[in-house]
C-alpha cells in the first residue's frame, strides 16, 4: 500500500526508522450464509476449476489449465487508521477513508454493482487483506459503514468479510486471503505490524491462520493463503531468512504453511512474500530491500509439493535500496522510477523474477506481484514512465499480478482503479480519461499462456539448519524414526537426489520416474551396513548406509556433523542394480547439466543423474575427517 511520503514530528532514531519502508499495501462465530451477488457479465467460474496448484512457474486449475492471477487488492478489512488522532475522525484514516475494518465501498455501492465493475476490469481474482485484530473484533460495524448494503447491518467485521468472500466466489472470482496486519492500523512503517509476530506470538499468528483457512475450507474458490504483508525491520531488529531465531521469516512461513496444509485446508496455495526491508535508511549504513533474493540459497519446501507461490511488491517511489521516504530519512539511493528501463528490468529479475526460471531449480515457483500501483493524478514524468515500463515487463513476462488498490472514494484515493462518490457514481480507469488505462489495457490484453500446462519435474531442497525437516506426511505417520537426531525427508512423491557434505542440505526430485514409491507407509531406517552385499563395497574404508534391494533413499538424519541414518522406502517396481559412487567430500560432483540448482550453497555436494536413484550414503569417522556425507551410491532407475 502507498506510504505516507513525508514524515512529520519525529525525533531521534524514530525519525530515521519510521521511514524504513511502506507500500500499499474473542473469535467470531462460523460464517453466515451471504447474499449472492448477480454479475452483469459471465462469471469467471465458467472458465476455471478449483482447486489451484502449480506446475513449474505456472499456476494451474484442477484441469491442468493455466490460471493466471490477474488480480487486484480490495483493501479495508486490514484497517485504515493511521495511528494518530481520534480513530473516529476520518481525517486520521488513510486518504481520509474510514474503512471501519471492512472492504472499502460497501457504504456507497451495492455488492452486485461492485462485482460487475470488477468483471469489467478483466480481473479474475481478489487479494483480500485482513488483520488479526479483525478476526477477534466482536462489535458490529455502524450502519453507516454498509449504507449501500443494508443486508449487512448488525454484523461484525469478520461476518462482513464472510459475506464479501461468499459474494466474490459465488460470482466466479478466486479469492486469496491476505494477512496484511496484526492490528487494524494502516501499514507499512513503524506501526506495530512490521512482523507476523509483532504484538503476538508466532503460535498465535499461526493459530489465526488455521482458523481462517478452516473457516473457508468448504469454499473451493478461496484458493490461497498469502501469509504476511511486507515483512520489515522494526525499531530495533531486522527480520531474517533462515537464522532460526524469533525474527526468522523463512521459518515462520514454513511453520504456518505446514499447519495450514495439514490442519486446515490442503487445497490452498501458500503465498510467501520476500522480505521488504532491512537495515537503517541512512546513507553510509547497510540497508535495502532483500525481496526474494535469499531464496536462491534457501527455498521453501512444503508438505504439498505443488502449492508454493512466491510474492513481491514493486512501487516506483521505492527502490532496491530506497525506503520510499521523502524528507527526513531519505537516502540518496535511486528509486525504481529513477532507473533506466534496462536497470529496472535487471532489478526485477534479480529481486524476484529469477524464481520463474525455466529448467527447474529448487526455488522454482510461480511469482505473484501482489502489489504495484500508481495514482491517477500522478504527473511526474519518471513515475509515469516507470508504470509503463513495469507493466510492459509484466506483459512480456506473462506475470501474475495484483494491482493496489481496487476500490477507493472519489476525491480521496486517486490510486484506486475504481473510485466511488457518496452517491455510488463510478470514476477511474474504466472511464477512458485515466492516463493509466493505456498501460492497464496492454497488461490485460497482451498475449499470455493459456490452456493445458504439461507437468514438469519438481526440485525441492531440504535444510536441517535448525531442526527437523520431515516433509513427507507418510513418514510423519510412522513417528520419530531417529530420536534425538536432526531428520529430513522428501515430500511424498519425491526421492532424494543429492546431499551436501557438511551443511545438512539435500535435494529431492521426481524427474524421469515420477512418484517412485510403493503404496503404504513401509520404510527402513538404515543405521549399519547390513544391506551392503558381500563383494559390493562401493566406498572402501567408509561406513556405508545402503538401502535394501528395490528400495531408494528419501531421507537422512545426522547428529551434529555425523551421519546417523538413511531412510529408505520400497519402490512400486523393480529398480536397477547398476550403480556408481559419487564422491563429494573434496569437491562438487554433480552432472554437468544438473537441474535443481545450488541446493547447498558454499558446501561440497553430490547429485545423482536424472535417470538414477540414490541407494546409499557413505561417510567416515576417521580422525581429522568430516563425518558428514562423503559419497552417494547412485543406481540406474531401471
Amino acid at each position: 500500500m502507498p506510504t505516507i511520503r513525508l514524515v512529520r514530528n519525529l525525533t531521534g532514531a524514530a525519525a530515521v526508522l519510521l521511514l524504513l519502508t511502506a507500500a500499499p499495501g474473542a473469535v467470531a462465530a462460523a460464517p453466515e450464509p451471504a447474499a449472492r451477488a448477480t454479475a452483469a457479465t459471465t462469471p469467471a467460474a465458467d472458465t476455471w476449476q478449483p482447486p489451484l496448484s502449480t506446475r513449474g512457474r505456472y499456476i494451474v486449475d484442477a484441469a491442468g489449465n493455466r490460471f493466471r492471477l490477474r488480480s487486484a487488492n480490495w483493501d479495508g478489512a486490514q484497517g485504515s487508521w493511521t495511528g494518530s488522532g481520534s480513530i473516529d475522525d476520518p481525517a486520521n484514516h488513510h486518504a481520509g477513508q474510514d474503512s471501519y475494518g471492512i472492504p472499502l465501498g460497501l457504504d456507497r455501492v451495492a455488492l452486485p454493482k461492485l462485482l460487475a465493475d470488477f468483471h469489467a476490469l478483466g480481473i479474475n481474482s481478489i487479494r483480500l487483506p485482513f488483520s488479526d485484530e479483525m478476526i477477534h473484533t466482536t462489535a458490529p460495524v455502524p450502519d453507516t459503514a454498509v449504507t449501500a448494503n443494508p443486508q449487512l447491518r448488525g454484523r461484525t467485521p469478520l461476518q462482513i468479510y464472510d459475506a464479501v468472500v461468499a459474494a466474490l466466489t459465488g460470482d466466479g472470482f478466486a479469492v486469496i486471503l491476505n494477512n496484511h496486519t496484526n492490528s487494524s492500523r494502516w501499514c507499512c512503517g513503524l506501526d506495530g505490524n512490521e512482523r507476523w509476530n509483532s504484538g503476538q506470538s508466532t503460535q498465535q499468528w499461526a493459530d489465526n491462520w488455521v482458523f481462517m483457512a478452516r473457516r473457508y475450507a468448504s469454499d473451493p474458490r478461496v484458493v490461497g493463503a498469502d501469509l504476511y504483508n511486507e515483512v520489515r525491520r522494526d525499531i530495533m531488529d531486522d527480520p531474517n531468512w533462515g537464522l532460526g531465531d524469533d525474527h526468522d521469516w523463512y521459518a515462520a512461513a514454513q511453520l504456518a504453511a505446514d499447519r495450514i496444509l495439514t490442519e486446515a485446508n490442503p487445497n490452498l496455495l501458500i503465498v510467501i512474500e520476500g522480505i521488504n526491508w532491512t537495515g537503517l535508511p541512512v546513507d553510509g549504513l547497510p540497508h535495502g530491500r532483500p525481496m526474494l533474493t535469499p531464496a536462491r540459497a534457501l527455498s521453501h519446501t512444503l508438505v504439498a509439493t505443488h502449492k508454493l507461490v512466491y510474492s513481491a511488491h514493486f512501487y516506483g517511489y521505492t527502490g532496491p535500496h530506497h525506503s520510499g521516504a521523502t524528507g527526513i530519512g531519505e537516502t540518496h539511493d535511486p528509486r525504481y522510477q529513477d532507473l533506466t528501463r534496462d536497470e529496472l528490468y535487471q532489478a526485477l529479475s534479480d529481486e524476484a523474477f529469477f524464481v520463474t526460471e525455466e529448467g527447474g531449480r529448487h526455488y522454482t515457483a510461480p511469482l505473484w506481484i501482489s502489489e504495484f500501483g500508481i495514482g491517477a493524478d500522478e504527473t511526474g514524468t519518471a513515475a509515469r514512465a516507470w508504470f509503463g515500463d513495469i507493466t510492459d515487463y509484466f506483459a512480456d513476462h506473462d506475470a501474475d499480478f495484483a494491482y493496489w488498490p481496487l476500490v477507493g472514494w472519489e476525491g480521496h484515493d486517486d490510486w484506486s482503479l475504481l473510485r466511488y462518490d457518496t452517491e455510488g457514481h463510478r470514476y477511474g480507469i474504466l472511464d477512458g480519461s485515466d492516463w493509466r488505462s493505456t498501460a492497464w489495457n496492454h497488461l490485460m490484453t497482451a498475449p499470455a499462456r493459456t490452456g493445458p500446462v504439461a507437468e514438469v519435474p519438481s526440485w525441492r531442497m531440504l535444510a536441517t539448519d535448525h531442526g527437523d525437516r520431515v516433509q513427507s506426511l507418510r513418514v510423519r505417520a510412522t513417528g520419530d524414526w531417529d530420536s534425538g537426531a536432526s531428520k529430513a525427508a522428501c515430500p511424498d512423491g519425491l526421492r532424494l537426489a543429492g546431499l551436501g557434505h557438511t551443511a545438512g542440505r539435500a535435494l529431492c526430485t521426481d524427474i524421469t520416474a515420477g512418484d517412485l514409491r510403493a503404496g503404504g507407509i513401509a520404510q527402513t531406517v538404515v543405521t549399519d551396513e547390513r544391506y551392503v552385499p558381500q563383494g559390493g563395497d562401493w566406498a572402501s574404508g567408509y561406513t556405508k548406509l545402503q538401502c535394501p534391494t528395490d528400495d531408494f533413499l528419501i531421507g537422512y538424519s545426522h547428529r551434529g556433523g555425523r551421519v546417523s541414518a538413511a531412510l529408505c522406502v520400497p519402490a512400486r517396481g523393480r529398480l536397477g542394480v547398476t550403480g556408481r559412487t559419487v564422491w563429494f567430500d573434496r569437491s562438487d560432483n554433480r552432472p554437468a547439466d544438473a537441474a535443481g540448482g545450488d541446493f547447498a550453497y558454499g558446501d561440497y555436494k553430490g547429485q545423482c543423474a536424472d535417470d538414477e536413484y540414490a541407494a546409499g550414503i557413505a561417510f567416515t569417522t576417521r580422525l581429522g575427517s568430516t563425518a558428514g556425507p562423503a559419497a552417494l551410491l547412485c543406481r540406474k532407475l531401471s
